[in-house]
């Protein structure tokens, strides 16, 4: 792989491992998905993985969740090798981990509010209703979305199930933020928005993410690193600007 960091990325690597995985193999049937895949996340840090599609970039965040089982590799998130997880350890980890869903995945027959409190009930056994609508109202607020908090998810609109999506997964305050494809199906000026917001996001909550996603513009707003994935190979990393300037044909390709 070529190490495009430059001292703008370098500077990260000084805060502390959330996410440790080394020589990664996933394989369905016949097929290498991923094939030797390295990769160290650190607190604080908005890493973006760039890559087309089937490349394999959803199912790393698959493994890292264990919504999948790697065939070979270790892979730790907070320390823990996800592998090693017992049903209800690996429940307890997935509470410090939000997924946002290409989809935003929101339950159609509850309020905005109702996605929101669902959660904080089921998961953080939380019933003090104040304190639910305290947070409900406050990251409803953080992603300009409080206007809608009694719409139903058929009355909003794309770029709002996005935000409702994310809203229902900052609700309990986790650590490590997983995007897959945060931008698809939007329109360019929401997608900015969406991708201004994943920003806005890492710095308000102290987040680190990881962002799966093959918008150029998402990436080049949102990164601290790129890394790109091809044919289950990481190829290149580095800074936005670095790898877009690669010199490598395959990397360069990406930009076409």
């Amino acid at each position: 792989m070529w190490d495009l960091t430059t001292k703008e990325t370098a500077s990260v690597q000084e805060h502390e491992n959330v996410l440790h995985i080394k020589g990664l193999k996933k394989s369905f049937g016949k097929k290498e998905v991923l094939r030797d895949i390295d990769l160290d996340v650190k607190r604080g840090e908005n890493v973006v993985v760039l890559g087309k599609s089937g490349s394999g970039k959803s199912v790393i965040i698959q493994c890292i969740v264990g919504m999948i089982s790697p065939d070979a590799g270790v892979l730790q998130v907070f320390g823990e090798e996800v592998s090693s997880l017992n049903e209800k350890e690996l429940k307890k980890l997935r509470t410090r981990i939000g997924f946002l869903f290409q989809s935003g995945a929101l339950y159609d027959s509850m309020t905005v509010r109702e996605n929101m409190e669902f959660p904080l009930m089921r998961i953080l056994k939380l019933r003090n209703q104040a304190e639910i609508d305290k947070r409900v109202e406050e990251v409803l607020k953080s992603v300009g979305l409080f206007e809608s908090i009694d719409k139903m998810p058929s009355d909003l609109s794309g770029g709002m199930r996005k935000r409702a999506g994310l809203a229902r997964t900052l609700v309990l305050n986790p650590e490590l933020m997983l995007y897959d494809e945060p931008t698809t199906g939007l329109d360019p000026i929401t997608s900015r928005e969406i991708s201004n917001l994943v920003l806005q996001i890492q710095k308000k909550y102290k987040t680190t993410a990881i962002i799966i996603t093959h918008d150029m513009e998402c990436a080049a707003i949102t990164a601290d690193r790129v890394l790109v994935l091809s044919d289950g190979e990481f190829i290149a990393e580095g800074s936005f600007e670095a790898i877009k300037n690669s010199k490598d044909k395959h990397v360069s390709s990406f930009f076409k």
